[in-house]
């Protein structure tokens, strides 16, 4: 089957507005609200960032400042990352279940497929960066820049290959209820077969878009935030922020759910409304 990006793209704005309620519930809970937490407990990264940087030695300091604040507040990011994986579960479970999930019933399997999930990401993660580590290391050792360069650009080429491959894995845990995470890597390598470059080429427009809307979000925001100053500039950064960001989330989980229905040859209804 060849993936069809414009059939995907219709039927994820169909889910969308045909589940904005609940999608708008669920992602305010696990998107929204980890992003204003950190907005306004986390780092201010926006300070940091406005320190000089002309010399190495300033840049050196900056990257300095920003590990030591992340360190700080490591558990904040983690605490939001763990949400955020129940909250695409969750939330595709809401838009492809033919179960027709409540609200709670969907966060409980976000909650079931939270393991699942973590341990195939984990796999995933460890398995490039082991080969992209013994890569650059055995042509490191050649000591030719051309091959070493080569092999680097070798090791992205495939990081990026390996993403799309296993970009269905959260609606395999989702949808198919698949709990073994190497099974669902074998599962999404098996469904995106024949269609990685159609899907990459998917991704990158969304992710397009998502980058010109930021920009434009980015520069408004800059405004109020002159503005306004102080504490409340901090509120109103972390609440646009978290909205667009919670707008984005919904985009792509309804395009992972579109993408996933089209290559599986589900026949969940796109158009059915949830409790």
């Amino acid at each position: 089957m060849k993936f069809d990006m414009g059939a995907a793209w219709n039927e994820a704005v169909a889910m969308i507005a045909a589940n904005r309620e609940v999608l708008a519930i669920v992602a305010g809970i696990f998107f929204f609200l980890p992003s204003l937490l950190i907005a306004l407990v986390g780092p201010d990264l926006n300070a940091l960032m406005a320190s000089p940087m002309a010399t190495p030695e300033e840049v050196e300091r900056l990257s300095e400042q920003v590990m030591a604040a992340y360190g700080e507040s490591w558990w904040i990011f983690a605490l939001a990352t763990l949400a955020q994986m129940v909250g695409y579960i969750s939330l595709l479970s809401l838009l492809r279940d033919r179960g027709r999930p409540t609200v709670g019933e969907a966060i409980a399997m976000g909650a079931k497929g939270l393991l699942p999930a973590i341990a195939a990401y984990l796999i995933v993660t460890l398995g490039i960066s082991v080969l992209f580590v013994a890569l650059v290391a055995l042509l490191s050792a050649s000591g030719i820049e051309a091959l070493i360069a080569l092999g680097v650009l070798f090791a992205m080429v495939f990081t990026v290959y390996a993403m799309i491959k296993f970009s269905l894995a959260a609606p395999v845990i989702a949808i198919e209820k698949v709990v073994n995470p190497i099974t669902v890597l074998k599962r999404s390598w098996i469904l995106t077969k024949g269609n990685s470059f159609r899907i990459l080429l998917f991704f990158i427009l969304i992710f397009i878009v998502y980058v010109v809307i930021s920009m434009v979000a980015g520069l408004v925001m800059a405004g109020l935030i002159a503005a306004i100053g102080g504490e409340a500039g901090k509120i109103v950064q972390g609440v646009v922020g978290g909205l667009l960001g919670m707008a984005a989330t919904v985009v792509v989980v309804a395009v992972l759910a579109a993408t996933h229905r089209q290559l599986s040859g589900g026949s969940a209804s796109a158009s059915g409304t949830f409790d």
